[in-house]
Protein backbone atom coordinates (compact mmCIF):
# COMPACT_ATOMS: atom_id res chain seq x y z
CA UNK A 1 0.00 0.00 0.00
CA UNK A 2 3.03 2.40 0.49
CA UNK A 3 3.84 2.94 -3.76
CA UNK A 4 0.27 3.24 -3.62
CA UNK A 5 -0.14 5.94 -1.06
CA UNK A 6 3.08 7.50 -3.16
CA UNK A 7 1.31 7.43 -6.65
CA UNK A 8 -1.90 9.03 -5.12
CA UNK A 9 0.55 11.99 -3.20
CA UNK A 10 2.23 12.49 -6.73
CA UNK A 11 -1.05 12.78 -8.53
CA UNK A 12 -2.49 15.76 -5.78
CA UNK A 13 0.63 17.40 -6.25
CA UNK A 14 0.85 17.53 -10.18
CA UNK A 15 -2.43 17.37 -11.34
CA UNK A 16 -4.49 18.80 -8.69
CA UNK A 17 -1.70 21.51 -7.44
CA UNK A 18 -2.15 20.57 -4.17
CA UNK A 19 0.03 22.60 -1.30
CA UNK A 20 2.75 21.35 0.97
CA UNK A 21 0.11 21.19 3.89
CA UNK A 22 -2.28 19.14 1.91
CA UNK A 23 0.38 16.52 0.62
CA UNK A 24 1.97 16.50 4.19
CA UNK A 25 -1.04 16.29 5.59
CA UNK A 26 -2.30 13.12 3.62
CA UNK A 27 0.95 11.19 4.04
CA UNK A 28 0.71 11.95 7.74
CA UNK A 29 -3.01 10.33 7.73
CA UNK A 30 -2.38 7.64 4.95
CA UNK A 31 0.84 6.35 6.16
CA UNK A 32 -1.10 5.45 9.36
CA UNK A 33 -3.39 3.93 7.54
CA UNK A 34 -1.35 1.66 5.43
CA UNK A 35 1.11 0.54 8.51
CA UNK A 36 -2.44 -0.47 9.87
CA UNK A 37 -3.91 -2.45 6.83
CA UNK A 38 0.00 -4.10 6.31
CA UNK A 39 -0.66 -5.46 10.70
CA UNK A 40 -3.80 -6.72 8.89
CA UNK A 41 -1.80 -8.64 6.27
CA UNK A 42 -3.91 -6.32 3.75
CA UNK A 43 -1.30 -5.18 1.07
CA UNK A 44 -3.66 -4.34 -2.03
CA UNK A 45 -6.24 -1.36 -2.35
CA UNK A 46 -8.48 -3.99 -4.05
CA UNK A 47 -8.70 -5.82 -0.43
CA UNK A 48 -9.73 -2.67 1.14
CA UNK A 49 -13.77 -2.86 2.12
CA UNK A 50 -15.95 -0.59 4.08
CA UNK A 51 -15.92 -2.45 7.04
CA UNK A 52 -11.97 -2.33 6.82
CA UNK A 53 -12.08 1.43 6.92
CA UNK A 54 -14.61 1.82 9.73
CA UNK A 55 -12.71 -0.59 11.70
CA UNK A 56 -9.47 1.51 11.15
CA UNK A 57 -11.50 4.45 12.92
CA UNK A 58 -12.96 3.30 15.30
CA UNK A 59 -9.24 2.04 16.32
CA UNK A 60 -8.12 5.15 16.13
CA UNK A 61 -10.67 6.85 18.00
CA UNK A 62 -10.61 4.29 20.50
CA UNK A 63 -6.33 5.28 21.11
CA UNK A 64 -7.34 8.39 21.94
CA UNK A 65 -8.31 10.51 18.60
CA UNK A 66 -10.84 13.05 18.51
CA UNK A 67 -13.87 12.86 16.01
CA UNK A 68 -12.17 15.67 14.15
CA UNK A 69 -9.33 13.44 13.30
CA UNK A 70 -11.60 10.44 12.38
CA UNK A 71 -13.44 13.17 10.01
CA UNK A 72 -10.10 14.33 8.20
CA UNK A 73 -8.79 11.22 7.98
CA UNK A 74 -11.79 9.52 6.28
CA UNK A 75 -11.57 12.55 3.88
CA UNK A 76 -7.91 11.72 2.76
CA UNK A 77 -8.67 8.10 2.23
CA UNK A 78 -12.03 9.03 0.05
CA UNK A 79 -10.01 11.06 -1.82
CA UNK A 80 -7.64 8.67 -2.34
CA UNK A 81 -10.22 5.59 -2.95
CA UNK A 82 -11.56 8.20 -5.96
CA UNK A 83 -8.31 8.53 -7.41
CA UNK A 84 -8.24 4.54 -7.72
CA UNK A 85 -11.33 4.34 -9.25
CA UNK A 86 -10.37 6.29 -11.76
CA UNK A 87 -6.50 5.11 -12.26
CA UNK A 88 -8.33 1.49 -12.52
CA UNK A 89 -6.89 0.30 -9.66
CA UNK A 90 -9.71 -0.77 -8.26
CA UNK A 91 -13.67 -0.99 -9.68
CA UNK A 92 -15.58 0.46 -6.89
CA UNK A 93 -14.92 2.95 -4.05
CA UNK A 94 -15.39 1.33 -0.66
CA UNK A 95 -16.03 4.95 0.98
CA UNK A 96 -19.34 5.94 -1.68
CA UNK A 97 -21.85 5.92 1.31
CA UNK A 98 -18.86 6.82 3.75
CA UNK A 99 -19.52 10.30 5.87
CA UNK A 100 -17.33 12.19 8.28
CA UNK A 101 -17.75 12.43 12.10
CA UNK A 102 -19.57 15.45 13.57
CA UNK A 103 -17.49 16.93 15.68
CA UNK A 104 -18.05 19.20 18.63
CA UNK A 105 -17.46 23.23 17.16
CA UNK A 106 -14.88 24.32 19.23
CA UNK A 107 -14.37 28.12 19.91
CA UNK A 108 -11.40 30.13 19.00
CA UNK A 109 -9.11 30.87 21.98
CA UNK A 110 -7.86 34.20 21.57
CA UNK A 111 -6.49 37.03 24.21
CA UNK A 112 -7.73 39.94 25.76
CA UNK A 113 -6.09 43.25 24.68
CA UNK A 114 -4.40 43.70 27.57
CA UNK A 115 -3.10 40.34 27.32
CA UNK A 116 -1.92 40.74 23.56
CA UNK A 117 -0.14 43.93 24.45
CA UNK A 118 1.38 42.46 27.67
CA UNK A 119 2.84 39.28 24.64
CA UNK A 120 3.84 41.94 22.24
CA UNK A 121 5.90 43.81 24.94
CA UNK A 122 7.85 40.72 26.18
CA UNK A 123 10.76 40.90 23.61
CA UNK A 124 13.10 43.01 25.43
CA UNK A 125 17.24 43.76 24.75
CA UNK A 126 18.80 45.07 21.61
CA UNK A 127 19.76 41.43 20.18
CA UNK A 128 19.20 40.89 16.70
CA UNK A 129 17.42 37.54 17.83
CA UNK A 130 14.91 39.92 20.11
CA UNK A 131 14.59 42.18 17.66
CA UNK A 132 13.25 39.43 14.82
CA UNK A 133 11.10 37.99 17.68
CA UNK A 134 9.58 41.04 18.23
CA UNK A 135 9.33 41.85 14.58
CA UNK A 136 7.74 38.34 14.07
CA UNK A 137 4.80 38.93 17.23
CA UNK A 138 3.99 42.02 15.86
CA UNK A 139 3.33 41.04 12.45
CA UNK A 140 1.51 37.49 13.28
CA UNK A 141 -0.70 40.04 15.33
CA UNK A 142 -0.96 42.49 12.59
CA UNK A 143 -1.99 40.53 9.83
CA UNK A 144 -3.76 37.05 11.49
CA UNK A 145 -1.06 35.23 9.10
CA UNK A 146 -0.58 31.30 9.76
CA UNK A 147 2.94 30.24 10.78
CA UNK A 148 3.21 28.30 7.42
CA UNK A 149 2.93 31.48 5.94
CA UNK A 150 4.72 33.88 7.67
CA UNK A 151 7.82 31.28 7.15
CA UNK A 152 7.36 31.16 3.37
CA UNK A 153 7.84 35.43 3.36
CA UNK A 154 10.35 36.62 1.45
CA UNK A 155 12.28 40.11 1.97
CA UNK A 156 10.85 40.81 -1.33
CA UNK A 157 7.28 40.48 0.04
CA UNK A 158 7.18 43.53 2.56
CA UNK A 159 6.49 46.85 1.51
CA UNK A 160 7.22 48.78 4.22
CA UNK A 161 6.64 52.40 2.47
CA UNK A 162 3.09 51.97 1.29
CA UNK A 163 2.68 49.54 4.75
CA UNK A 164 1.65 45.92 3.49
CA UNK A 165 2.39 42.13 3.22
CA UNK A 166 1.93 40.56 0.36
CA UNK A 167 0.97 36.67 1.41
CA UNK A 168 1.18 33.64 -0.68
CA UNK A 169 -0.56 30.60 0.85
CA UNK A 170 -0.83 28.57 -2.11
CA UNK A 171 -3.54 27.56 -4.38
CA UNK A 172 -4.53 30.99 -5.56
CA UNK A 173 -5.07 32.99 -2.31
CA UNK A 174 -2.07 35.56 -2.59
CA UNK A 175 -3.61 37.94 -0.57
CA UNK A 176 -2.41 41.86 0.39
CA UNK A 177 -2.79 42.69 4.32
CA UNK A 178 -2.22 45.79 5.68
CA UNK A 179 -0.01 46.20 8.90
CA UNK A 180 -0.23 48.76 11.49
CA UNK A 181 2.86 51.73 12.17
CA UNK A 182 4.28 49.63 14.82
CA UNK A 183 4.72 46.80 13.60
CA UNK A 184 5.89 48.35 10.40
CA UNK A 185 8.25 49.62 12.41
CA UNK A 186 9.91 46.83 14.29
CA UNK A 187 10.13 44.40 11.01
CA UNK A 188 12.08 47.50 9.72
CA UNK A 189 14.42 46.98 12.45
CA UNK A 190 14.27 43.63 11.92
CA UNK A 191 14.68 44.52 8.06
CA UNK A 192 17.74 46.73 8.46
CA UNK A 193 19.55 44.67 11.28
CA UNK A 194 18.73 41.36 9.33
CA UNK A 195 22.70 41.41 7.81
CA UNK A 196 23.95 40.17 11.32
CA UNK A 197 22.37 37.01 10.48
CA UNK A 198 25.11 34.82 9.34
CA UNK A 199 24.65 34.06 5.39
CA UNK A 200 21.38 36.06 5.04
CA UNK A 201 22.63 37.28 2.11
CA UNK A 202 22.39 33.60 0.13
CA UNK A 203 18.71 33.41 0.86
CA UNK A 204 15.84 36.14 0.62
CA UNK A 205 13.69 34.47 2.98
CA UNK A 206 12.56 37.14 5.29
CA UNK A 207 13.25 35.33 8.90
CA UNK A 208 16.10 33.35 9.75
CA UNK A 209 17.53 31.86 12.65
CA UNK A 210 20.75 33.01 14.36
CA UNK A 211 22.53 30.05 11.75
CA UNK A 212 21.26 32.05 8.74
CA UNK A 213 18.66 29.07 8.13
CA UNK A 214 15.17 29.94 7.57
CA UNK A 215 12.77 29.31 10.47
CA UNK A 216 10.72 26.07 11.63
CA UNK A 217 7.00 25.71 12.93
CA UNK A 218 8.88 24.52 16.06
CA UNK A 219 10.96 27.87 16.42
CA UNK A 220 8.20 29.70 16.40
CA UNK A 221 6.33 27.86 18.70
CA UNK A 222 9.34 27.48 21.25
CA UNK A 223 9.47 31.05 20.90
CA UNK A 224 5.84 32.18 21.35
CA UNK A 225 5.57 29.97 24.53
CA UNK A 226 8.92 31.44 25.61
CA UNK A 227 7.94 34.86 26.02
CA UNK A 228 4.33 33.93 27.44
CA UNK A 229 6.54 32.60 30.28
CA UNK A 230 8.30 35.85 30.48
CA UNK A 231 4.78 37.75 30.17
CA UNK A 232 3.51 35.76 32.93
CA UNK A 233 0.07 34.90 31.28
CA UNK A 234 -1.16 31.45 31.77
CA UNK A 235 -3.35 29.66 29.34
CA UNK A 236 -2.15 28.01 26.24
CA UNK A 237 -0.84 30.72 23.99
CA UNK A 238 -0.01 29.16 20.70
CA UNK A 239 1.04 31.06 17.29
CA UNK A 240 -2.17 30.53 16.29
CA UNK A 241 -3.62 32.62 18.96
CA UNK A 242 -2.30 35.48 17.74
CA UNK A 243 -4.12 34.40 14.38
CA UNK A 244 -7.10 34.13 16.78
CA UNK A 245 -6.69 37.22 18.77
CA UNK A 246 -6.52 39.11 15.27
CA UNK A 247 -9.97 38.20 13.82
CA UNK A 248 -11.22 38.39 17.10
CA UNK A 249 -10.29 42.10 17.78
CA UNK A 250 -10.94 43.40 14.25
CA UNK A 251 -14.53 42.12 14.36
CA UNK A 252 -14.85 43.44 18.01
CA UNK A 253 -13.81 47.05 16.50
CA UNK A 254 -16.59 47.08 14.00
CA UNK A 255 -14.60 45.23 10.86
CA UNK A 256 -16.94 43.73 8.50
CA UNK A 257 -16.97 40.02 8.02
CA UNK A 258 -16.06 39.93 4.45
CA UNK A 259 -12.46 42.05 5.14
CA UNK A 260 -11.50 39.73 8.02
CA UNK A 261 -12.19 36.68 5.89
CA UNK A 262 -9.94 38.31 2.83
CA UNK A 263 -7.17 38.77 5.12
CA UNK A 264 -7.94 35.70 7.25
CA UNK A 265 -7.12 34.07 3.83
CA UNK A 266 -10.51 31.75 4.73
CA UNK A 267 -11.82 30.37 1.51
CA UNK A 268 -15.40 29.92 2.89
CA UNK A 269 -16.78 32.43 4.64
CA UNK A 270 -18.16 30.20 7.56
CA UNK A 271 -14.82 29.37 8.73
CA UNK A 272 -14.94 33.99 10.25
CA UNK A 273 -18.33 33.18 10.78
CA UNK A 274 -17.24 31.28 13.76
CA UNK A 275 -15.04 34.40 15.38
CA UNK A 276 -18.29 36.39 15.06
CA UNK A 277 -20.12 33.51 17.03
CA UNK A 278 -17.42 33.83 19.84
CA UNK A 279 -17.90 37.25 20.26
CA UNK A 280 -21.86 37.15 20.85
CA UNK A 281 -21.35 33.69 23.21
CA UNK A 282 -19.02 35.96 24.97
CA UNK A 283 -21.19 39.12 24.67
CA UNK A 284 -24.44 36.81 26.23
CA UNK A 285 -21.74 35.29 29.16
CA UNK A 286 -21.28 38.89 30.31
CA UNK A 287 -24.76 39.91 30.13
CA UNK A 288 -26.02 37.25 31.99
CA UNK A 289 -23.66 37.32 34.22
CA UNK A 290 -23.47 41.36 34.87
CA UNK A 291 -27.14 42.67 34.61
CA UNK A 292 -29.29 41.99 37.55
CA UNK A 293 -32.56 41.84 35.95
CA UNK A 294 -31.66 38.07 34.62
CA UNK A 295 -31.35 36.85 37.87
CA UNK A 296 -35.33 37.80 38.42
CA UNK A 297 -37.92 35.16 38.49
CA UNK A 298 -40.17 35.19 35.57
CA UNK A 299 -43.07 33.80 37.85
CA UNK A 300 -45.89 36.52 38.31
CA UNK A 301 -47.41 37.47 41.62
CA UNK A 302 -51.40 37.53 42.49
Amino acid sequence: MEKTVEDFLDYIKVKRNASVNTIKSYRHDLSKFSDYLREMNINSATEVGTTVILDYLLHIQTMGSSAATASRTLSAIKSMFKYLVKAGVVTANPTDNMHGFKAKKRMPSSLTEFQINVLLDAPSGNKIKTCRDKAILELLYATGMRVSDLLDLKTSDVNLSVGYIYCSAGNNKERIIPIYAYARECIGKYVERRSEIPDSDKTDILFLNLKGKPLTRQGVWKMVKKYQRVSGLSGDITPHTLRHTFAMHLLENGADLKSVQEMMGHSDIASTLVYREAIENKLNEVYNKSHPRTKHSSGSEN
